[in-house]
């Protein structure tokens, strides 16, 4: 049993003449000062990567960095599933009693550390190096490729998608550390600027600089616990050329398998916090979990059931499509705002319920998964 006891967020967007430590910094003492910890109460480190600080160490240059002397210190990279899998593993750890309080933080000037073309470069490097990074494809082409077989398939169309990424738009305005605030139409979406088809600008989530950190303890400690009571992984093909299928990615069983080890079912669940890194990434990983019907999740949106005052409120932070995305810290912001919701903490966002939650992050393209199941302690 493991619980949350901290969390802090950076806002998002462009921090000028910051770097990986700094944010990863800014975050902790935020995510100390929720828990009512000291450096010194820290026993366990994990972190994620930086693709602007790429050191083989950055746990333990992050602890020097902070003073931390760690009893357990680990880095991991599994793309955008990193933040919720630093935190499923803090939970295996703390329940295994291997540390009493593990620090799970993540931080990146993605978008002030390196020029556009190097940031398209690095994230490529997650195709085939053989059949098919020398085809030149980039993320969100890969994206697009999976976009136009889902929409084939199950009917979903482009103003589907628009819906997405105008429900997370206007979920970003009532939060001020969001990177995009300025309301956005479906009609907006549509005009934005083709990436790759069918996806438009306004269908991809931003790069961002940011920072995110949470406390997982073994005690619910502090004023604001919540219980980590499941959490599961499943990894299909790394690469979309050996996928055995481009619809079903595993996010379900993923899901399934968390919710199973919680002693709870998807009918239970309050609250939701799905990774959205794309319009289509939230589509397809909300209609295979079982929270939209297949075909549906655009139309729900636009109904209202994904609003703070709708029976599944979702990423009511604004999400990556529009608080921002800074690498391993962007899946870590819909626990943060997970853990401000599930505590009564979220002021102007604040679901009508959110007594337990279900998160969900991918990696990749849809290729890994880590689904956690939240709890009120």
């Amino acid at each position: 049993m493991s619980y949350v006891t901290g969390s802090g967020l950076t806002r998002y967007g462009r921090h000028d003449g910051r770097n990986t430590l700094d944010l990863m910094t800014e975050a902790t003492d935020l995510a100390l000062a929720d828990a009512g910890l000291l450096r010194a109460d820290i026993d366990g480190l994990i972190c994620g990567y930086s693709t602007t600080m790429p050191h083989l160490m950055l746990s333990t240059v992050f602890a020097e960095h902070y003073g931390l002397q760690p009893r357990y210190a680990h880095a991991i990279q599994l793309g955008g599933a990193t933040g919720f899998t630093l935190v499923m593993l803090a939970h295996l750890l703390v329940s295994a009693g291997a540390a009493k309080r593990v620090l799970v933080v993540g931080g990146e000037n993605r978008m002030t550390g390196q020029s556009r073309d190097s940031a398209i470069q690095v994230l490529a490097q997650v195709g085939h190096p053989v059949y098919e990074v020398p085809l030149g494809p980039t993320i969100p082409a890969y994206y697009g490729l999976v976009a136009s077989r889902y929409m084939h398939k199950f009917g979903t169309t482009e103003t589907d998608l628009a819906e997405l990424a105008v429900l997370m738009r206007r979920h970003a305005m009532a939060h001020d550390g969001a990177q995009f605030r300025a309301p956005i139409s479906v009609a907006d979406v549509m005009a934005s600027r083709s990436i790759a088809t069918p996806l438009k600008m306004l269908d991809c989530c931003p790069v961002s600089d940011g920072g995110c950190a949470v406390i997982v303890s073994a005690k619910p400690d502090g004023a604001h616990p919540i219980r980590i009571s499941g959490a599961a992984q499943r990894h299909n093909a790394q690469h979309v050329t050996a996928a055995a299928s481009l619809t079903e990615v595993g996010a379900g069983a993923c899901a399934a398998e968390a919710l199973s080890s919680a002693g709870r079912t998807l009918a239970e669940v309050e609250h939701a916090a799905i990774y959205d890194s794309f319009t289509i990434t939230l589509t397809m990983l909300l209609e295979e979990i079982g929270l939209a019907p297949r075909g549906r999740a655009g139309a729900l949106a636009r109904e209202g059931r994904f609003d703070a005052a709708g029976p599944m409120p979702l990423n009511l932070h604004g999400g990556l499509l529009s608080y921002g995305h800074c690498g391993v810290a962007g899946a870590m912001a819909h626990l943060a705002e997970t853990h401000l919701q599930m505590t009564g903490r979220a002021g102007l966002r604040q679901a009508r319920k959110a007594g337990v939650s279900l998160l969900h992050g991918d990696g990749g393209v849809l290729s890994s998964h880590v689904s956690l199941v939240l709890e009120q302690a």
